[in-house]
């Protein structure tokens, strides 16, 4: 049996969305920048695609700009901050997503900028309080950069009293949202974000798609130039089958959003209980409840002896979790987040989707039970 519980990493590719992508890369195969019937057929495809994901986000069209997810989207805004948006300081985390950690490293090298990291308490919660005092203490321009939910541990980040203490210092507030589109909904004419991030492969689209949300206050440049695709913000052909289906997959992902998260919040609790039931000294990662993703479920295994290569049995026994980032180029460096947090090097990530079953996770727990509780021969 194989059993894939790395969602947080990438999903599978929904049917309905390779459905919708396969007209475009068979038939409808015309250069968009084109004037002749097969440029207007996908030039027309992709604005469709940016309507249909601001109005799920409840923003303007002209505010949301096709990237090659989320990585890229989340360069062009640091980037942006500082070359262009007059940034001289930016508030973070230390446990915030590394292309986000690294672009402020190299950042701080390249330009004068100041970067300050907010406390966090023994869970990984933002302290409020210090980062309202950090937004306070300041009279330069500052930009917040915080992830709505942290792909390893799924702590949510309170996203509307972030975005309001931002508003009430007038600071610009950006959110890494890719774990959270699709997953939770948004409301961008309630909540003050500036910028926002989104990619397909993590909501059931196709990967090298994403997107970018500006509000239409800020005034942004390309991270690539070349020619004027995307309203001048992104030079080079557009991905039109990746776009058709990242907005396939944000369209499905909102229809059905309170089917598939009913559906995983009971994987994830079953799972989570039966495993506390049946080995008591793990321990949950980061917080729980409703201050946690309903996708991702964390565990310390620190507590029992026969854990240094349970990540790879578990592989050899057909199922695929993680011990940290996907986005490390294969390295196994171990994760920052649970570094940052000592929370113990024994950590497993559990990410759940709409396709698992409650089958898969009875299979996974009976794997556990025999690899870290059967009496050594």
């Amino acid at each position: 049996m194989n059993i894939y519980l790395d969602n947080a990493a990438t999903t599978p590719l929904d049917p309905q969305v390779l459905e919708a992508m396969l007209p475009f890369m068979k038939t409808h195969y015309g250069n968009p920048s084109s004037i002749h019937a097969f440029g207007r057929k996908s030039r027309t495809a992709i604005e469709k695609a940016r309507k249909i994901i601001a109005q799920h986000l409840n923003c303007s069209t002209a505010e949301i700009f096709f990237t090659s997810g989320g990585t890229e989207s989340n360069n062009t805004i640091l980037l942006n901050a500082l070359q262009n948006l007059s940034v001289k300081r930016i508030i973070t985390s230390p446990i915030e997503h590394h292309c986000i950690l690294h672009t402020l490293d190299y950042l701080k090298q390249h330009f004068q900028c100041t970067v300050e990291f907010v406390k966090l308490n023994e869970k990984g919660a933002v302290d409020l309080e210090n980062l309202d005092a950090l937004c306070a203490n300041s009279t330069e321009k500052t930009m917040v950069t915080l992830m709505h939910a942290n792909n390893e541990i799924g702590n949510l980040l309170p996203i509307q009293q972030v975005a309001e203490i931002c508003q009430k210092h007038q600071c610009l507030f950006h959110s890494d949202t890719v774990q959270t589109i699709g997953k939770i909904p948004f409301d961008l004419q309630k909540t003050p974000i500036h910028f926002l991030a989104g990619a397909g492969h993590k909501l059931y689209g196709p990967k090298g798609a994403g997107f970018l949300y500006i509000n239409a206050e800020n005034q942004c440049k390309p991270l690539l130039y070349g020619g004027g695709q995307e309203r001048n913000m992104r030079a080079g052909t557009e991905n039109i089958y990746g776009i058709v289906g990242l907005s396939k997959a944000v369209e499905l992902s909102y229809q059905n959003i309170e089917e598939n998260a009913q559906h995983i919040k009971k994987l994830k609790k079953y799972c989570l209980e039966k495993i506390q039931t049946q080995m008591p000294e793990v321990t949950v990662n980061g917080l729980q409840g409703d201050q946690s993703l309903y996708t991702i479920l964390n565990l310390n295994f620190s507590n029992y002896p026969k854990t240094d290569m349970l990540l790879m049995n578990l592989d050899i026994e057909g199922i695929c979790a993680s011990g940290g980032s996907a986005c490390s180029s294969g390295v196994d460096a171990g994760s920052h987040v649970i570094q940052a947090l000592n929370l113990g090097s024994k950590s497993i990530r559990f990410s759940f989707s709409k396709f698992n079953q409650l089958t898969e996770i009875d299979y996974v727990l009976n794997t556990l039970n025999k690899l870290l509780l059967s009496p050594v021969t």
